[in-house]
């Protein structure tokens, strides 16, 4: 991996805009309505698809039902999520690096 300077990987963080944790599912579901499309003995049509948002934080999980217009968007979310998660690592490569080249001290100068 190719260490790359504290200042720009600071500078990729801020400028990663809203990220959201987590992973997308789509479900479809059968209701408990007596005669509904969904039960229907030939030809059943489940209600759907609903999408969720899972994911878990500080030790914590949870979900977010997503309205259909929003998927693309949380899904744009997840991707710089997992962006974020990959500089926050080569981050930590960096301070390595310097604390190797200069000491620890010299990486809270550098901060």
């Amino acid at each position: 991996m190719k260490t790359r300077s504290m200042a720009d990987i600071k500078a990729a963080i801020a400028a990663l805009g809203p990220v959201l944790p987590g992973s997308i599912s789509t479900q479809w579901n059968v209701c408990g309505k007596p005669g509904c499309r969904c039960k229907d003995a030939k030809r059943p049509r489940r209600h759907g698809p609903y999408h969720q948002l899972s994911f878990t934080l500080a030790g914590r999980s949870s979900t977010l039902f997503l309205k259909p217009a929003d998927v693309a968007a949380a899904r744009r979310c997840l991707r710089r999520y997992r962006r974020l998660k990959d500089l926050c690592a080569q981050w930590a490569w960096a301070c390595v690096a310097q604390a190797r080249r200069g000491g620890v001290a010299s990486i809270e100068e550098g901060a």
